[in-house]
């Protein structure tokens, strides 16, 4: 299993583009990995024929295991087959098939090229349908995760791949099919009915983006000493000046969240203390604000960074956000598009929340979560006025952010996000 992304520890076969007995030449895809971040393509490392698959769709694999084994016709694999793991089977026959006689070894030049080992049994749907296994199917993840954007029910679809597992060409067929009636809630016979008090459920495989989350949760909201700073911002200006260019040149399509992008990098320009690290026995400090932007996708979040952020105008921003996010939903993303922020934003005002806290993605130093703008009754000059108000809390790193520096940066950004025009200044 080869390290496709600087975060990655293991990978998940999403579809093999080879089959056993393929001849395959270097720098040719071999397969389609799942891995923390997105789907890669993985590619042959030597010119010869794929001879054994070890690890079948939908199993993972940790970093430098063996995964399949590239030779010559009639090289003898025989060692690396008694070195490698048993991989768990595609599918669970009810009756199991007698042995075959292990082939002779015959003796041949060293195997050209190999690549990694077995992990956790293939995903595997409830499907309650007679004509399957134990009443169960395999689903690869791409073709779930194809499935539910498409709004396809995988009971209704008959697997191609190995064993009946259903794979994307399956979904891709599904989806140039004409769309059906809708039909009534299928009736669950007596005898399947669970009991009173049962919970029904399933269980998924998590797939490696939300195992990298776990893993990253525990680095950071453990080990890193967080505390909370929260403001209230007056929207109404930035709000005036966002419509405002958007009426001049409708294909800008700057949003709010663009804004606040450009003012945290300005701010942390005056405040560089704020776009820094801890690194164990040194604090590093960034000559650039490179800004994470979250984007919530189908099964976890992703982070695209906002190079220089502070040297782009907002038009550049928005453009870029839109961009990235975009592939970031496709699982298209390169791993340097999604590594190496210095400070990260989360905005969950879009789905009407007014105020959160988000966890600091290690090793940046902090991270703003910004909450929704809503018209609320503020006191200006001894009078009661009606004001687009948004609450922002910024996470820090006490190791890197003490509690006034913390505050002296949110100040700046208030102020600038109240007076946009100093982003002109």
């Amino acid at each position: 299993m080869p390290k496709l992304s600087p975060t990655m520890e293991e990978g998940q076969i999403s579809r093999w583009l080879k089959k056993e007995g393929d001849k395959v030449s270097m720098g040719e895809p071999l397969a389609e990995i799942d891995t923390d971040k997105a789907t890669m393509e993985m590619q042959a490392l030597a010119n010869g024929v794929l001879r054994k698959i070890i690890i079948n769709e939908g199993q993972s694999a940790p970093l430098g295991q063996l995964i399949a084994i590239i030779a010559e016709p009639n090289e003898d694999i025989a060692s690396l087959m008694s070195e490698a793991p048993a991989a768990a089977p595609a599918k669970q026959e009810p009756k199991q098939e007698p042995e075959k006689p292990a082939e002779q070894p015959v003796p041949q030049p060293q195997v050209k090229a190999a690549a990694a080992s077995a992990a956790p049994a293939p995903r595997s749907v409830d499907n309650g349908q007679p004509g399957t296994d134990s009443g169960r199917m395999i689903v690869s993840p791409l073709a779930a995760r194809m499935a539910a954007e498409a709004g396809i029910d995988l009971r209704s679809l008959q697997g191609s791949g190995p064993g009946g597992r259903i794979i994307k060409r399956d979904i891709e067929a599904a989806i140039s099919q004409p769309k059906a009636e809708p039909s009534f809630p299928r009736v669950v016979p007596a005898g399947q009915i669970p009991q009173i008090g049962a919970s029904a459920y399933r269980d998924e495989p998590a797939t490696e983006i939300r195992k990298t989350i776990a893993r990253r949760l525990v680095t950071s909201l453990g080990p890193v000493p967080h505390f909370f700073l929260t403001t209230e911002i007056e929207m109404d200006r930035a709000a005036e000046m966002r419509r405002g260019i958007n009426a001049l040149d409708p294909d800008l399509k700057i949003s709010i969240n663009d804004v606040i992008i450009k003012v945290v990098a300005a701010a942390l320009v005056q405040h560089p203390e704020v776009n820094a690290s801890f690194q164990e026995k040194f604090v590093r400090y960034y000559e650039r604000a490179d800004i994470g932007v979250a984007v919530a996708i189908e099964d976890g979040l992703i982070t695209p960074v906002v190079r220089a952020a502070d040297q782009k105008s907002l038009s550049q921003i928005a453009a870029e956000v839109r961009e990235l996010a975009e592939r970031a939903r496709s699982r298209k993303l390169k791993p340097e598009e999604y590594t190496g922020a210095t400070f990260s934003i989360s905005n969950l005002g879009m789905f009407g929340i007014d105020e959160f806290t988000a966890v600091i993605n290690p090793p940046e130093g902090a991270i703003l979560a910004v909450g929704s703008m809503s018209p609320k009754p503020v006191v200006r000059d001894n009078e009661i006025v009606i004001r687009q108000m948004m609450r922002v809390t910024m996470s820090c790193d006490h190791r890197v952010i003490d509690g006034a520096t913390g505050a002296k940066f949110l100040q700046t950004f208030k102020k600038i996000l109240e007076n946009p025009l100093y982003l002109v200044v």
